[in-house]
């Protein structure tokens, strides 16, 4: 099974930044594709942004695209969410995930459902 942890939420002031990290188990990080999806309390899961396996393309939702930043560290087996520019409607449990389907395309790797696995969640908090 593939273990992902999520760190970094936490309080922020609008207009303020946080990055939140990622860390998987296991030596075949690069094989995964990754994503950040987001839950508000009384919402669907919602789809933030991917990046692709050699970390060269990503896909943004609208609603952060210009503001947020998804990166990836394969030697680290770690995944980052940059956020910038923090509005109060971002607030949110944010999710890591990971696809093992390596044929995706990134359009299609906003659907939550063609993820394998998640990670338990961090909180963030956008408010003055």
């Amino acid at each position: 099974q593939v273990h992902l942890v999520e760190s970094g939420g936490g309080l922020v002031q609008p207009g303020g930044s946080l990055r939140l990290s990622c860390t998987a188990s296991g030596p075949t990080f690069s094989n995964y594709g990754m994503g950040w999806f987001r839950q508000a309390p009384g919402r669907e899961r919602e789809f933030v942004a991917v990046v692709s396996r050699t970390g060269l393309n990503t896909y943004y939702t609208d609603s952060t695209k210009g503001r947020f930043t998804i990166s990836r560290d394969n030697a680290k087996n770690m995944v980052y969410l940059q956020m910038n520019s923090l509005k109060p409607e971002d607030t949110a449990v944010y999710y890591c995930a990971a696809t093992t389907d390596p044929l995706l395309s990134l359009l299609r790797r906003r659907n939550a459902r063609n993820y394998n696995y998640w990670g338990q969640g961090t909180q963030v908090t956008v408010s003055s």
